[in-house]
Parts: C-alpha cells; structure tokens; sequence
C-alpha cells in the first residue's frame, strides 16, 4: 500500500510539472509566431515520453486518485465481492443423480428413499452387533441405537439409509471380521434429525503485538437410528417359563412323626 502511494504521488507531481511545461512551451511557440519566424510542431506525447517514458504507463495503470482514500476503500468492496461470488458459487453448484451416488458411497451410505407412514422398521433389541464406518469415524451400534455423525449431505429427515461400510459383525454365537470392509453385510438406519454441536471458542493470541482474535464454531450434525443389522445369524432369543401363581401359594403339607 505505501508503494502505491508514493506512486500515485510521483504521478501527481509530474502531470502537474508537465502540465506547467506544456503551457510554457505553447506560449513561447505562439510567441515565435507572432514574431515571424516558423517552428516545428511539438507533439506534447513525445516530448512527455521521451522525458518521462513512465508517465504513459501511468496513464494506462491509472495511479492517480480524485479523492484520497477512494483507492482503499474500492480495494477492500473488491475483495469482498470475490469472496461472495466464490461463496455463492459454492451454494449454487447442483450435482447430478450419479455424483450424489458416489459422493455417498465414498462416505459410507446409500439413500433408500423416504419412510412411509405405513412402515414399521423399528424391531425390538437383538444381541447382535455391528462396527460401521462412516467418513472418517467408526461407530459400535446395535438396533435401535442413535448415534451422532458430521453432516450427510444428500439425505433429508425421516430418509431411509443403509450403511454400506460394516467392519465387523458379532452375536453371542460367532464373530465375523472384514477384510476390511463385509461386502454382504448391511445396516439400516433411518436420519433423525440436523443438529449443531455445542459450540467451541478458538482464541489466537500473539504476545507485544496487539494481536488478539476470538472465533466460534458449531459442528453440523446428523442424527441416525439403528433400525437393522443384517448380514449375520441371529440367536433365537430364550422364553423363559415363569411358575404360576397358583404353584407358589400351594405349600407342602406337613407330616406328622408319630
């Protein structure tokens, strides 16, 4: 910025010195006029580049200011129309069917479609268990869980997802470990809801330089439920008999001993 300046200064200085050196010319040329003898015609141009061969190219970079400070101001308005235009470019991009696929599948989920009202995925608790990965994160879930990831994109509230990445897969009965990912292993789940994390102050300081800067953050969320783990056998849960009322209040008689 003072380089500018001074350039900008330096120009001011010589336009008005050539301006001044120019009317001392015409009129020392209008006076040889008048007096009778012939001069040759004098191109301001030249004789302005031949002694100041940077004023043209001042000219063409507009150095020079009306007013003083409008330079700063229009600088900083630019750079802040380029940050909104970047910004708004970001929002406005639209991706097409087959790249919201694949952005998913390399995030670790699939979207089903909508729940329907008369659907009832929710299935009592089963003792079998899954590992799943999700982005860069690794969860242990069951059905019926809720767990918290960072923000899915292509999916909206009440979507039904199946989360494609399964690690590892276990039940009371056996174990299965993939290698690293069990292609025919499957868990559903149904999005919840968007949320935003607590939030979380960052503060930068640098010490004798008056330099001190507070910001926050909020972490975007998405909550799913474990609705389905497939991909494994599940053990047959135990009935378990309860006596009955009338057995428990029936005592035994007593014997006499004689």
């Amino acid at each position: 910025m003072a380089s500018l300046r001074c350039i900008r200064e330096l120009s001011r200085r010589a336009t008005t010195v050539l301006s001044i050196s120019q009317t001392r010319l015409i009129s020392s040329i209008r006076g040889l006029e008048l007096s009778g003898t012939h001069a040759a015609p004098i191109q301001n141009r030249s004789l302005t580049t031949d002694y100041f061969p940077w004023y043209s190219r001042s000219q063409g970079r507009q150095f020079a200011s009306k007013s003083n400070g409008t330079d700063e101001s229009s600088d900083g308005e630019d750079d802040d129309e380029e940050e909104e235009d970047s910004a708004e470019m970001e929002v406005e991009r639209e991706y097409s069917p087959a790249e919201k696929v694949e952005a998913a599948a390399e995030i670790g989920y699939k979207v089903m479609g909508p729940l329907k009202t008369s659907e009832r995925l929710f299935k009592p608790y089963e003792p079998v268990f899954a590992v799943v990965q999700i982005g860069s994160h690794q969860f242990k879930v069951s059905n019926g869980d809720s767990i918290f990831t960072e923000k899915l994109k292509f999916c909206d509230i009440n979507d039904k997802l199946t989360l494609t990445k399964v690690l590892l897969l276990g039940s009371s009965s056996q174990t299965i470990i993939g290698r690293p990912i069990l292609p025919e292993a499957t868990v559903h789940a149904v999005v919840e809801e968007h949320a935003l994390d607590e939030k979380v102050l960052i503060f930068k300081k640098k010490r004798r330089k008056n330099y001190r800067r507070t910001t926050g953050h909020r972490q975007e969320l998405t909550k799913l439920r474990i609705t389905d783990i497939q991909g494994i056998e599940k053990p047959e849960p135990k009935t378990v008999h309860k006596p009955s009322k009338a057995a428990d209040t029936e005592q035994p008689e007593a014997e006499l001993v004689g």
